[in-house]
């Protein structure tokens, strides 16, 4: 048996890889990643797979889109003149890691029975570890999902002396910057860190004529982030979203000291 780990570059990952060596050896786990453009995955999330990697001695395995250094999610959503599905799945990740993901089956695991792929979904997660194990068991695969179902023996990498990825400190997971998934507070933080890419995704919105989040476009955001940065709001993506937004809608502007948030990445 093969256990295909379903390599992200995030934290709950990366346990997930430490768990298969640990217990099936590291000649029967491949690393599956998908590279994403360093425009929008932070060269961090890139140190830490490939030090997580190093430490288990498992080469890191690609299923990349063609060219995929020079396209962003922004840039697949401008082809295709659209950001969702219509069941709410985003375009960008079914062409950057889904497609790719199911080429590499097709093409490396014709005997399906060899192999169990696996994912970082935790016990929390019920709804998701359904849905997936569901689909990839109408293909013929076995799924499985140590964060939930093993027995744990690592709950960070840190344990191990490797940092988990710095976007940690302003993002709750290691998405693209720019997700298209996310909401009004993870474009706050786009915002204020990353205006390049905030201006993409809103000339693309005007070209598209469809908006990155439901029901606003992000010019109409502007003045709404501008009232938040003036009320010292640190740009966080990791805060629950509804006390983000008590804080927000609670803090008078005329009360705050602004300092420079440290939570801030470069």
């Amino acid at each position: 048996m093969k256990y295909l780990v379903c390599y992200s570059g995030g934290h709950s990952s990366a346990l997930v890889a430490i768990e298969a060596v640990r217990k099936h050896g590291k000649e029967n786990v491949i690393l599956l990643n998908h590279n994403i453009s360093e425009e929008i995955e932070h060269k961090d999330i890139k140190r830490f797979k490939q030090e997580v990697a190093d430490y288990l001695g498992v080469a890191i395995t690609y299923a990349n889109m063609e060219n995929w250094e020079n396209i962003t999610p922004i840039d697949i959503s401008l082809k295709i003149k659209g950001f969702q599905f219509a069941v709410g799945n985003a375009l960008c990740t079914y062409n950057l890691k889904t497609k790719p993901f199911y080429k590499y089956l097709e093409e490396n695991c014709q005997n399906k029975g060899e192999y169990t792929i696996l994912y970082g979904f935790d016990e929390e997660e019920g709804h998701r570890i359904y849905r997936r194990r569901t689909s990839l068991r109408s293909m013929g695969y076995k799924t499985e999902f140590p964060l939930a179902e093993w027995k744990r023996t690592i709950h960070a990498t840190e344990e191990i002396g490797i940092d988990r990825p710095i976007t940690y400190k302003v993002y709750k997971h290691a998405n693209c910057v720019g997700c298209l998934k996310a909401g009004r507070q993870h474009w706050y933080v786009v915002y204020c860190l990353r205006r390049d890419i905030f201006d993409k995704a809103m000339k693309a919105e005007k070209e598209i004529g469809y908006s990155v989040i439901k029901g606003i476009y992000l010019k109409e955001l502007i003045p709404v982030y501008e009232d938040i940065i003036s009320k010292g709001i640190c740009p966080n993506d990791k805060e629950n979203s509804q006390i983000f937004w008590a804080r927000v809608n609670n803090t008078i502007p005329e009360q705050i000291n602004f300092m420079p948030c440290d939570c801030a990445i470069d």
